[in-house]
């Protein structure tokens, strides 16, 4: 009688490839998402910072409008972008540091996309008090202005609340980076000294209303975590994550698994 041989499952060398072409296109995704962010938001600035530098801001904006509408659409688009990074890069991040994981989301996944929001409520609401300003007249236009005035404040609280929020999930994000080792360790030790730079510089000197004496400052202070961005976005996009770390850390003992389960 012949021994019956076992025959042996060899999972498909596209099955072996499909978990690498994921974390490439993850990758990708997230370097695209941030170049988009980065983007929508030096844009929204320079629609909007001539309207909020006339001394007439509230005529300027009852006669074009515009400005302050392409501007809130484009601090939206920034605040979704980048919001939509940590819900991408969870299901990576979950196997090095769940905890880390998880507070990135909430942070820049939630509590800065509330903070963009508060932004865009207050800037779009200074199109009907504009009108209301123009259409009042002389003896009640002080009243406008002042509305105006608390509209404005208001949008620069949220700012100041973004410029804390941010650079806490951004730390996170980096600290699980350089854990990880899925981009180069350079990279993610430039983005979490420029990250703490701008929580101190931006977040703290805002709270305690030092944002006017600081801007200059505060200009030079943003140069390096803006700088390493757009650097990380381009490496994503061309190099990807680390193969070598995916292939050496818990993501390819989770890929192992999920393809030996297949293959029973």
């Amino acid at each position: 009688m012949k021994a019956i041989e076992r025959e042996t499952y060899s999972p498909p060398a596209i099955a072996q490839h499909q978990p690498i072409m994921a974390h490439r296109n993850t990758a990708i995704l997230v370097g695209v998402l941030f170049i988009i962010g980065t983007l929508a938001g030096v844009l929204s600035v320079l629609f909007t910072k001539p309207v909020f530098d006339d001394p007439d801001y509230l005529v300027r904006v009852a006669t074009d409008g515009n400005p302050i509408i392409i501007g809130s659409l484009l601090v939206l688009i920034m605040g979704l972008s980048l919001a939509f990074v940590p819900v991408v890069m969870f299901s990576v991040f979950k196997h090095y540091n769940e905890v880390l994981a998880l507070g990135y989301v909430v942070f820049r996944g939630a509590l800065e996309t509330v903070t963009y929001i508060a932004v865009t409520v207050g800037w779009m609401l200074l199109l009907p008090v504009s009108q209301a300003y123009i259409q009042a007249g002389a003896p009640d236009a002080s009243t406008f202005q002042a509305l105006g005035m608390l509209l404005r404040k208001e949008a620069e609280i949220s700012s100041t609340m973004t410029a804390i929020v941010f650079p806490l999930g951004a730390m996170m994000f980096y600290a699980v980076l350089y854990q990880s080792k899925l981009i180069p360790r350079w990279l993610s030790v430039w983005g979490l000294i420029g990250v703490t730079l701008h929580l101190v510089a931006t977040g703290v000197g805002g709270m305690f209303t030092l944002t006017s004496g600081l801007l200059p400052i505060q200009d030079m202070v943003a140069l390096p975590i803006f700088l390493q961005e757009m650097v990380m976005a381009a490496w994503l996009i061309v190099k990807g994550f680390n193969l070598s770390a995916i292939a050496s850390g818990p993501l390819s003992t989770d890929t192992n698994d999920r393809l030996l389960s297949a293959s029973k």
